[in-house]
Formats: structure tokens, sequence, C-alpha cells
């Protein structure tokens, strides 16, 4: 999936319309997802019926409030508006997480030939490799909502990481915050051993005994305990 949009630039729909570029930002967002290209225009009247019924699909498998894990998903709106501005007033009543092609790029009509799209609305469900889950999920999202999602996850063979916290983080190397106190503590204790490895080495095998006596009286006292001042208690 990514190679099909790495020399491309995806726009978000938000208000900056913040634009995705680089190799790296591309993959951030469609590495491992299944994939919606959803084709469109604001002359189709099915289309602008359409657009509430797939935004409430998407933000219930996207958005906090109704679900813990962010699903593993991206919708890519392909438009086939006559014009920029029927474009821009066709964004404004999509998801505003969803992304798109701007109007310039010719790649919109690059896709709507690949896929065969000659009737609007059509949402292509890609999975991860890129292969066709749905050549049109319209109907499929109409009849059963965001339980869609988990027969697609099924034939896609998709592992939904839920350990990751958020989706949007950039670096998901993630460690615990106590990681770097058990790491020195670890450090601390391999130090020890090490430094007391190299002293008896350097006494030989007199020294080793004498270690080793040693801490045979330190066990016979603590076994003994009558002696000490605890053992006067």
């Amino acid at each position: 999936m990514v190679d099909m949009f790495l020399d491309r630039v995806l726009v978000k729909n938000n208000w900056d319309q913040d634009e995705l570029n680089t190799e790296k930002e591309i993959i951030a967002i469609l590495q491992n997802r299944i994939v919606m290209l959803f084709f469109a225009s604001t002359e189709c009247d099915r289309c602008k019926e359409f657009v509430p019924t797939l935004n409430d699909f998407f933000k219930r498998l996207k958005d906090p409030f109704y679900i813990e894990t962010p699903a593993l998903l991206a919708l890519i709106y392909i438009s086939l508006d006559q014009s920029e501005e029927q474009q821009e007033s066709f964004l404004k009543e999509l998801h505003k997480k969803s992304l798109f092609l701007a109007y310039e790029d010719p790649y919109r009509k690059e896709l709507q030939a690949m896929f065969k799209v000659k009737d609007v609305p059509t949402v292509v469900v890609l999975r991860p490799d890129c292969s066709v889950l749905s050549p049109n999920a319209v109907e499929d999202i109409r009849r059963f909502g965001s339980d869609c999602f988990r027969n697609w996850q099924e034939a896609a063979e998709l592992v939904e990481r839920s350990f990751m916290l958020n989706e949007e983080f950039d670096d998901l190397r993630l460690h615990s915050v106590t990681d770097p106190v058990r790491r020195l503590k670890y450090k601390t204790e391999d130090d020890k051993r090490r430094k007391r490895w190299w002293k008896l080495w350097g006494k030989g095998k007199a020294g080793y005994e004498e270690e080793e006596e040693q801490e045979g009286r330190w066990d016979a006292k603590g076994k003994g305990g009558g002696k000490g001042a605890w053992g006067r208690r």
C-alpha cells in the first residue's frame, strides 16, 4: 500500500491541510493499514447522501471517543470533481482524519482507471499489499456499519497492534519510564560481578579459596544466631 503513494503528496483534511510528502510521513500513515479509496464528486447526489454514513463508519473506528485503540485504517478521497472549488466543497463534509490527493494531481485519474471505477460513490478497499479486498464496499458499509472492518481485517490477515498507545506517535519504539532505571540497575550489578571476578582471577587459586572460606565464616555466623547483637535480644 505504501508503494502506491510513495511518490505522491497526500493531504490531510484538517484545517491547515497539511501535506504528507516525505517517505517517512507516507509510511507512518499507510503502512500495515487497510486503505479505503473513496471515489466521489460533488455533482453526485448519491455521493453526498453517502458521506454521513461513511463519516459515521470511519469515526467509530478512528475516534478515541468510540474506540480505545484506533483501527489500522485509512480513508483517501479520490475526487472526480470538475473543479477545485467543487472538491473543496466536498471535503468540508468529509471526516477530518481523511486524506486526499490535490485536485491538480493527475494520479486521481490514473487510480480511477486502475480500479475501473465507472460509478460513484465507490469505495475500493485495499489490503496493505495493495490487493483488492472489495471493489466497492458502499453497500456493505451501509448495511453492516463498522462491523465490516472486522471482516476486512480477517480477510487481510492484519495484525492489530493494540499495544500501541497512539498511532500518531512518530517514534513507536516506546519504553516504560522505568526502563532507564532498570538498565542502570542491571549494568551496576554486572559491573560488580565483573570487578569481583577480575579481583579473584588476579589472586589465583589461593585467593579464590580465601574468598570462599571468608563467605563460609559469614554464613556460619548468620546461622549461629545466639552470639550476635540480635541473638541476645
